[in-house]
């Protein structure tokens, strides 16, 4: 629907450009697609090259009050000038060497922190000190002051993970400085956030209203464990605990809702029995993964990579992609995504290999699988 080309055609399309002004009909296939078509590539980055890189910065770049954390974003190589997992993901590895601090900020953006290995970090959040030890998931929502302490003589690295993009994108984030330091350098076992809030089953009556975002500022990894342990014990009893054969999963949660831990990034744990794998699966949305612990195969679009500990791949939006354990070891991944976005505002929609049609959150599911 262009017309015949003409004097008059392109004297037009020359005032629509003088008005800031384009028409639908030259746009119509890039604004709405049949199907997702997404910049963001599927890609691999390694932890082997991550992490000596990371060890190159902390030798080379100082942390402090301006550049303020030593973090290294993974950059989708489909999203060239930007320093985006994916377009509403961030996630990059933060780097503290021995004895440093890294001082106190707060943003309107909500983060994360998970640790893929060391320990001796503690990350202090509203003034609480919150131990960093491998497997733990850390919380930072959104304008809570933070900063975090290094107490041994060894440097520690992590994955950080934030809604960046998104608030970038939709013009909502403010940013303040904070104390130099961190206003506690106490090095207590358990916050006090977890102190009050980690009991099973129990909540304290001094928190009955609903937050935004979960009051836990620690998801320790041995409860993570346990509770994968269990599942994948229940399924040799024949119990239904785990979402696919072989395949145990958790999310965590927010305890005064039971939905997500910050209302736009959702945190998930998967474990895999050897030699188990998942469906083929697309959904509307992007996730970012990182390999725990074990070997695995990924296929990302149609194409194979092998993946071990500490390494991260991203799956874009609508990009078939599955995954199984190889060797003799089960294979544990931490993933985080975009769907409490999605979700809320309608978008969300998965499809898996099997079933009939892309299926919506309120449709027919299928089976467990498909409520990850």
């Amino acid at each position: 629907m262009t017309g015949e080309d003409s004097p008059e055609l392109r004297r037009l399309y020359e005032d629509f450009e003088a008005q800031h002004l384009i028409p639908l009909w030259t746009q119509l296939g890039d604004l709405m697609p049949m199907s997702p078509a997404p910049r963001a590539r599927p890609h691999v980055w390694r932890w082997s090259t991550l992490h000596p890189l990371a060890a190159r910065a902390g030798e080379l770049v100082p942390v402090g009050r301006g550049g303020e954390r030593r973090a290294i974003a993974l950059a989708n190589p489909g999203l060239a000038g930007h320093a985006y997992a994916t377009p509403t993901l961030w996630a990059a590895i933060q780097y503290l060497g021995p004895r440093e601090t890294a001082p106190e900020h707060r943003h309107s953006q909500n983060a994360f922190r998970f640790v893929v290995e060391g320990e001796g970090v503690w990350t202090v959040v509203n003034g609480d000190p919150v131990r960093m030890s491998r497997g733990d998931f850390l919380l930072t929502p959104g304008w809570h002051f933070h900063g975090h302490h290094n107490e041994t003589d060894r440097p520690m690295a992590w994955l950080d993970g934030l809604d960046i993009p998104f608030s970038h994108y939709t013009d909502v984030g403010f940013f303040e400085f904070g104390s130099d330091r961190v206003t506690d350098y106490a090095t207590p076992n358990y916050s006090r956030g977890e102190r009050l809030w980690c009991h099973p089953g129990l909540r304290p009556l001094t928190g009955l209203a609903d937050t935004v975002s979960s009051p836990i500022a620690a998801y320790r990894w041995e409860h993570t464990d346990r509770a994968l342990t269990e599942q994948l014990l229940l399924e040799e009893e024949g119990q239904p605990a785990t979402v696919e054969q072989g395949h145990a999963a958790v999310r965590y949660v927010n305890p005064t809702t039971g939905g997500d831990v910050m209302p736009t990034l959702r945190a998930e744990f998967h474990r895999l029995r050897p030699g188990a794998r998942t469906a083929l699966r697309r959904e509307v949305g992007s996730s970012v993964f990182q390999v725990f612990e074990g070997r695995g195969q990924i296929v990302l679009d149609g194409t194979e990579h092998t993946v071990e500990k500490g390494d991260l791949f991203v799956a874009p939006s609508w990009v078939p992609w599955w995954v199984g354990a190889e060797g003799g070891t089960p294979l544990d991944l931490f993933r985080f995504s975009d769907a409490p976005v999605m979700e809320r505002l309608g978008f969300a929609r998965t499809h898996v290999e099997g079933l009939e049609g892309p299926q919506g959150p309120g449709g027919p599911q299928g089976n467990e699988g498909d409520k990850r």
